[in-house]
C-alpha cells in the first residue's frame, strides 16, 4: 500500500470516528429516555438517504479530470482542515473549552424527557425526526470527505473502507458500553484530522495547480511534518500567551 493509500485510509478512518461520535451521544440519549425503535428507524433512513447521496455523486465525480478535481478538492479540504485545526489548536492551548461528550449527553436526556409526545405512522415524532437529523448532517461530512478523498486518490472504495471500519468500530464500543464515549481523546483526534486534511489539501491543491512534489507522493511526510510541526508551535506560543496574559 502506497504512502497516500496508507494516510487516505487513516484520515477518513479517525474523521468518519469524530463524528459516529458525536452522532452516537445523541443516538444513545434519545434510544435510552424515547424509547429504540423510532430512534434507529430514524438512523436507517438516514443512512438509506446517504448512501444514495454517495451513489449517485461517486460516478460523477470520476469523471471529472483529475487535475481539476484535485485543484478544487484540494482548495476545500485546506478549508475544511483549517478549521478544524483551529479550534484543536485553540482548543488545546486552553482559549477554547473542550467538547464534553458527557455534557452533551446529559443535555439531550434532559431535552428528550421534556419534549412532548408526539406519533405520526405509528412512531414517535421527536426520537425519529431528532436522530435522523443528527446522523444525516453529521454523515454528509463523512460522505463529503470519502467523496472527496477517494475521487482525488483514484479509490472512493478504500475512503469507504476507512469510513465504515470507523462507523462499526465506534458503534460496536458505543452499543456495548450504552454510554457516551466521554473518554475518546476527542480533541486529539480533532487535531490530527485537522493536520491530515490540511496537508491533503495543500498536497492536493498543489499538484491540480500543476506542480509537482519531489520523490511523489513520499513527499506527502514532508508536508505532514511541517504542517504538525507548526500547528504545535502555535499551541505552545498560545499556552504561553495565555499564562502570560493570567499572570499579568
Amino acid at each position: 500500500m502506497t504512502t497516500s493509500a496508507v494516510f487516505l485510509v487513516l484520515s477518513t478512518f479517525l474523521a468518519s470516528a469524530v463524528e459516529v461520535v458525536e452522532t452516537l451521544t445523541i443516538v444513545l440519549a434519545i434510544g435510552v429516555t424515547r424509547g429504540w425503535r423510532a430512534t434507529l428507524i430514524g438512523v436507517a433512513a438516514a443512512v438509506v438517504a446517504l448512501t444514495a447521496v454517495v451513489a449517485a455523486l461517486g460516478p460523477a465525480l470520476t469523471v471529472v479530470p483529475i487535475e481539476r478535481l484535485r485543484l478544487v478538492v484540494g482548495a476545500l479540504l485546506l478549508v475544511f482542515g483549517l478549521q478544524w485545526l483551529r479550534k484543536a489548536i485553540l482548543r488545546a492551548s486552553g482559549f477554547k473549552a473542550l467538547h464534553d461528550e458527557e455534557a452533551t449527553y446529559v443535555e439531550e436526556l434532559e431535552q428528550a424527557r421534556a419534549a412532548g409526545q408526539e406519533r405520526r405512522a405509528g412512531l414517535d415524532w421527536y426520537a425519529f425526526t431528532l436522530c435522523f437529523k443528527a446522523t444525516l448532517l453529521e454523515g454528509l461530512e463523512v460522505a463529503f470527505i470519502v467523496l472527496t478523498f477517494g475521487a482525488s486518490q483514484g479509490s472512493i472504495p478504500l475512503a469507504a473502507l476507512g469510513a465504515g471500519a470507523a462507523v462499526i468500530v465506534t458503534a460496536s464500543i458505543g452499543a456495548a458500553v450504552r454510554a457516551p464515549l466521554a473518554r475518546v481523546p476527542e480533541n486529539t483526534i480533532k487535531f490530527a484530522v485537522g493536520v491530515m486534511l490540511t496537508t491533503f489539501g495543500i498536497f492536493w491543491a498543489t499538484e491540480g495547480a500543476g506542480a509537482k512534489w519531489p520523490g511523489g507522493d513520499v513527499s506527502l511526510l514532508g508536508v505532514l511534518a511541517f504542517v504538525t510541526l507548526g500547528s504545535l508551535a502555535l499551541v505552545a506560543l498560545l499556552k504561553r500567551e495565555r499564562l502570560r496574559v493570567a499572570v499579568a
